[in-house]
């Protein structure tokens, strides 16, 4: 977590040099702007967090780990899949509900599994924003493509889990 931070503050760095080169730049205005973005996630952060942290104890454990632990195998990367991509919403809801997974049991390569569908695949997004924006055509092309990435991630996760 520090080596990101550290990476994180190199980059900032790096590209207010850069602006400080541009007299079109203010960083005035940078600084505002970026305290308007961060003030409502001040805000989501921390009530997701503690979302995530009440979701874990609630989520009956037992139930996690027959269907979605370490053991649950290749059915469990397989629903996994499924289920991230029926997930709803944006990071402010899907991670808090990832993490309580994780706690309540959750296989790693499954919670990958989970997380991949969730990127990739998100059914609400398609029916929400490609379809009517892009068309059937290029969801199909898409789908094609994504369905098997979600299972290829979890069994990969898997394999070198055994493999480390």
């Amino acid at each position: 977590m520090l080596s990101a931070y550290i990476t994180l503050i190199v980059i900032l760095i790096f590209l207010a040099l850069v602006a400080q080169r541009k007299p079109e730049v203010s960083h005035k205005e940078i600084l505002s702007q970026a305290v308007d973005n961060t003030l409502p996630l001040l805000i989501r952060i921390p009530a997701a967090i503690l979302a995530g942290s009440f979701l874990a104890e609630l989520i009956p454990k037992d139930y996690i780990v027959a269907l979605l632990g370490e053991a649950s195998g290749v059915t469990g990367i397989i629903l996994a899949s499924l289920l991230g991509g029926a997930l709803p919403g944006g990071p402010m809801i899907a991670f808090p509900l990832l993490l309580a997974m994780f706690k309540a049991g959750m296989g790693t390569p499954q919670l990958i599994a989970l997380l991949t569908g969730w990127l990739l695949l998100a059914f609400h997004r398609i029916f929400a924003y490609e379809l009517p924006m892009l068309g059937t055509e290029f969801v199909r092309r898409r789908l094609i493509v994504c369905l098997p990435l979600p299972l290829i991630a979890g069994f990969a996760a898997q394999a070198l889990g055994q493999w480390l």
